[in-house]
């Protein structure tokens, strides 16, 4: 099957980690041989009950009985569409009335970028440096890191940067500003937190100069930061808020959500302002619509901090310098990209994946399904350390 993966099937560079995949269950993934690997990754933040969960699979097993794909988004009145807009809309903050559903967190951005340009009659977007926010040509335009995409210029216009937690940039925003877009955390620049009212600070300069406040919530959203959404952490509510990865539990979606006054303005003049086939899909609706209830059944969130604890716990190593994130969003940090290279490689000969982070190549990701359990946090640690003892 490699032979063919390499052949046949595109790659994203040169070197994939390639394992031959058999099935997955639970916090594990299984090769072709049977070994199995603890998956401290989770899809890059993507599956937040880990793989195969009984409940979302006999879910799917009866949505698709009944039905999958029939028409394109907005047309038809389809269950699993409805509630699963209904139950994010009770998660979210008051002034968030709807949802629009997407086929992944890119395309979540894309949409959300356009509400944000038709609802202000403004062309101004700004990011912040070390971004990462999709590869769609607009999400490109907005991603803070120019090696990445030099190759695809020209993109969009008008596009100006910040630097994360940097208030004296917060001039940049002005009256030519449609939004800013901003990670609650950001990623790929090694999950770094807002501070000292960074977020309150850009909120309160957006509504002085009429400027929407746009929040990509891909990565931290779904309780992974021990919050529904990561903001609940920082006290503050966006215009727009950008969802994706954990909110499929394993199938492709993305998802946006303003106020009612703002996502109307999609509706008409023109019409069909964003549209999409296969955003809302039943079958993808489903599984959103059960992971989010295990997760606030099973009281994931309320587990976070004390998983988090664990984790850090067992990662004092002298090779480690930091571990930046927060409740099972962690990036240990080291001195050179060489520790973090030989940690993926090696870990994953033990039966561990970990993985890289865009930008950040001092450190390694560690994002694992919000139900791992306390014995495979320490299984997977103590795996980590006797791989930095190596060196």
């Amino acid at each position: 099957m490699i032979e063919d993966f390499l052949k046949y099937q595109a790659k994203t560079t040169p070197y994939p980690l390639g394992l031959e995949i058999e099935r997955a269950l639970g916090s594990y993934i299984y090769d072709t041989q049977g070994k199995s690997y603890l998956d401290f990754v989770a899809g890059v933040s993507a599956l937040p009950l880990g793989h195969s969960h009984p409940k979302v699979v006999r879910a799917l097993q009866d949505q698709i009985e009944k039905y999958m794909h029939v028409m394109v988004y907005g047309e038809f009145a389809q269950a699993p569409a409805v509630a699963l807009c209904k139950r994010l809309v009770h998660l979210l903050p008051n002034e968030h009335e709807v949802v629009y559903l997407t086929n992944s967190g890119t395309e979540a951005i894309e949409g959300a970028l356009k509400l944000a340009k038709r609802a202000t009659q403004r062309t101004g977007l700004i990011a912040a440096h070390n971004s990462y926010h999709g590869s769609t040509h607009g999400a490109l335009s907005l991603l803070g890191f120019e090696q990445q995409k030099k190759a695809y210029r020209p993109l969009l216009p008008g596009v100006k940067f910040l630097k994360f937690n940097e208030k004296r940039d917060l001039d940049q925003i002005d009256a030519s500003t449609a939004g800013v877009l901003l990670e609650t955390i950001q990623g790929g620049a090694g999950f770094i937190l807002p501070k000292d009212d960074y977020l309150k600070a850009i909120k309160k300069r957006c509504e002085a100069v009429g400027a929407l406040l746009l929040l990509d919530e891909i990565q931290p959203g779904f309780g992974r930061t021990g919050k529904m959404f990561g903001f609940e952490n920082f006290g503050i509510a966006p215009d727009i808020v950008v969802m994706g990865k954990a909110l499929g539990g394993g199938l492709p979606i993305g998802a946006f959500s303003a106020s009612r006054a703002l996502m109307e303005k999609l509706e008409d003049q023109p019409k069909l302002g964003h549209i999409t086939t296969f955003g809302g899909n039943p079958v993808v609706a489903t599984a959103a619509l059960t992971t989010i209830d295990e997760i606030i059944n099973e009281n994931l969130i309320g587990q976070i901090p004390e998983k988090e604890k664990i984790f850090r716990k067992n990662l004092q190593h002298p090779k480690i310098k930091q571990i930046r994130g927060k409740g099972l969003m962690l990036a240990p940090l080291f001195e050179n990209p060489e520790i973090p290279n030989f940690l993926v490689h090696r870990c994953m000969e033990k039966g561990l994946l970990l993985f890289w982070l865009l930008w950040e190549k001092n450190a390694i990701r560690i994002s694992p399904p919000l139900n791992i359990s306390k014995e495979e946090i320490e299984l997977g640690c103590g795996i980590i350390r006797e791989c930095l003892n190596e060196i």
